[in-house]
């Protein structure tokens, strides 16, 4: 994580990182996809008290997501 930043980001900013060649809301479709793809990682998340409705990431969901994921 030397070059990315761990701070908040709206989903769609989050997800365009991680793909960016995709349109916003496909972006954020395969990211989500991802996620709940990841067991862990969304048990990660629901935990710190992230609901489907959030339109952002806090740091500490971010660095979750980044630590499973890989950076974008």
């Amino acid at each position: 994580m030397d070059n990315f930043i761990i701070r908040a980001y709206s989903k769609k900013e989050l997800a365009l990182m991680y793909f960016p060649d995709s349109s916003p809301r496909t972006a954020v479709s395969h990211l989500m996809s991802w996620i709940r793809r990841c067991t862990q990682l969304w048990q990660q998340l629901e935990a710190t008290g992230y609901e489907t409705t959030c339109k952002t990431f806090t740091p500490r969901q971010v660095k979750a997501i980044v630590e499973q994921l890989g950076e974008p």
